[in-house]
C-alpha cells in the first residue's frame, strides 16, 4: 500500500505484551465463566490437553512445554494434511506464521476464551530488511499468513507492533498483522492490532473471489488499516483508529482500502459495527479505493451499514482518494442506516447511500453464498 508521511509515532507495544491490551477490555464480549478455564495446572481448561486429545487431529502449545509445541509454528508445520485444531495457551507467540495453502480447514482456539491472552506477535514491516538481501515488502511483513481455505480462529489476537521509529525515514512503514488469502476463512471473537495495514484481507489470485468472515472482532490502526480484494463480511465488530502526533493535520489515516477485482460483484460488507478514534474528531477517513499496480482495472466496493461512525469519521468527506487516476466516486463505494456523529449526511453527493433493493442484497447470505460460518465460540 503506498505510504503516507511518517515521523515519530509512540508505540503501543506495551498493550501487546503481558496482560495486552488493559485499556482494551471493554472492545470484545467477555469470554463466559468456566470452572474449566485455563490454570497453570490446566493451560488448555476445558479443550483437553496431550494427554486426553478432543480429537486425534488436535495439537496443544504451550511455551512452556506442556503441549505438543512450544510455537504455533512448529504445531502448524505437524499438521500436514486437512482437519486439525491447534489449542492455544495464553502467551505471547512472538514468531511469524505461515499456514500454506495444503492445510485446509484447520481450526485455532486460543484456549481462554479471552483473545487477549493468546497473542501472536512480531515487528517486520514493509521496509524491514531480510537477511538475504532486500526488504519484505507489505506481504512479507504480515505476522501471520494464512493461505489454506476452511480456516477458522477463535478468540485470538494478531499484532504486529512494528513502530514508525523502528526505522527513521524510511517510507516503507506498511506492516500486516494477519494476510488471509483462503476461501470460506473466519475470524471469531480475535483482535487485530497494528497501524498500517494491520488486516490484509486477501484471495491467492486476481480470479479467486475469496469469502472471509468476521464476527465480534476488534481492529486497530491508522493508514488503510483493514485493505485487500477479498469479499470479507464485518458482523459487530469494532474498529479503532489510533492518534497519529507525528502529523498535525488531517487525515490521520483511512479505516477501509478495498482493491476488489472488477468482475467480483461483492467486496466489504461491515454491518452493526462501530468506529471509535483516539484521534481529534473528523481527522480519519472511512475509506479510499485502492487500485492495485497488479490490477489496474480494480473497482473497489465497501458497504457501511446500520453501523455507528464516531466523530472520527470526517463526516463532510469520508471518502478520498488514493490516486486521482481513480476517483473514488467511480467506485462501489456505498452506505445504508448509519448513525453517530460521523454519519451525518451534510454534503449528500459525499454519502452515497443504498437503496432499498440495493440493500436487500447487501447481506452476510448474499456475500457468502452457499458458505454460512456459525458466529459462535467454540463449545
Amino acid at each position: 500500500m503506498p505510504s503516507h508521511p511518517t515521523g515519530a509515532v509512540p508505540g503501543r507495544r506495551s498493550l501487546l505484551l503481558g496482560a495486552a491490551g488493559a485499556a482494551l477490555a471493554l472492545t470484545l464480549p467477555a469470554a463466559p465463566a468456566s470452572a474449566a478455564s485455563p490454570s497453570p495446572a490446566r493451560p488448555f481448561g476445558r479443550f483437553g490437553s496431550p494427554a486426553r486429545r478432543l480429537t486425534e487431529r488436535t495439537l496443544y502449545v504451550h511455551q512452556g512445554g506442556l503441549g505438543d509445541h512450544t510455537t504455533v509454528q512448529a504445531a502448524v508445520t505437524a499438521a500436514g494434511g486437512t482437519g486439525w485444531t491447534l489449542v492455544l495457551a495464553p502467551g505471547t507467540y512472538r514468531e511469524t506464521v505461515s499456514v500454506t495453502s495444503t492445510r485446509t480447514d484447520m481450526t485455532w482456539i486460543g484456549a481462554s476464551g479471552d483473545p487477549r491472552d493468546v497473542v501472536l506477535v512480531y515487528a517486520n514491516a514493509a521496509g524491514t530488511p531480510r537477511p538475504e538481501g532486500g526488504t519484505h515488502g507489505t506481504t512479507g511483513s504480515a505476522t501471520t499468513t494464512v493461505q489454506a481455505a476452511g480456516f477458522t480462529a477463535h478468540a485470538v489476537t494478531f499484532a504486529n507492533d512494528f513502530l514508525r521509529t523502528d526505522l527513521p525515514g524510511n517510507p516503507g512503514t506498511q506492516a500486516v498483522a494477519l494476510k488471509v488469502q483462503g476461501d470460506r476463512s473466519a475470524f471469531l471473537h480475535c483482535r487485530f492490532l497494528g497501524h498500517q495495514d494491520t488486516l490484509y484481507a486477501e484471495s491467492m489470485a486476481l480470479s479467486a473471489f475469496a469469502r472471509q468472515y468476521f464476527a465480534h472482532c476488534y481492529v486497530e490502526g491508522d493508514v488503510d488499516f483493514v485493505f485487500g480484494r477479498a469479499t470479507a463480511v464485518f458482523e459487530h465488530c469494532h474498529f479503532r483508529t489510533l492518534l497519529r502526533p507525528d502529523l498535525a493535520a488531517a487525515p490521520h489515516g483511512f479505516v477501509f482500502a478495498p482493491s476488489t477485482a472488477r468482475e467480483n460483484p461483492y467486496g466489504f460488507l461491515a454491518v452493526r459495527c462501530r468506529v471509535t478514534s483516539e484521534a481529534p474528531d473528523g481527522f480519519y477517513k472511512l475509506a479510499r479505493p485502492w487500485v492495485p499496480g497488479s490490477d489496474l482495472t480494480a473497482r473497489p466496493s465497501l458497504v457501511v451499514r446500520e453501523s455507528v461512525l464516531g466523530p472520527g469519521i470526517d463526516a463532510v468527506a469520508p471518502y478520498a482518494n488514493m490516486r486521482d487516476a481513480h476517483p473514488w466516486q467511480a467506485q462501489r463505494f456505498a452506505e445504508h442506516h448509519n448513525s453517530g456523529p460521523g454519519a451525518r449526511i451534510t454534503v449528500p453527493e459525499n454519502r452515497p447511500q443504498l437503496g432499498a433493493a440495493e440493500a436487500a442484497s447487501a447481506t452476510r447470505s448474499t456475500y457468502l453464498g452457499d458458505w454460512n460460518p456459525v458466529p459462535t465460540r467454540p463449545s
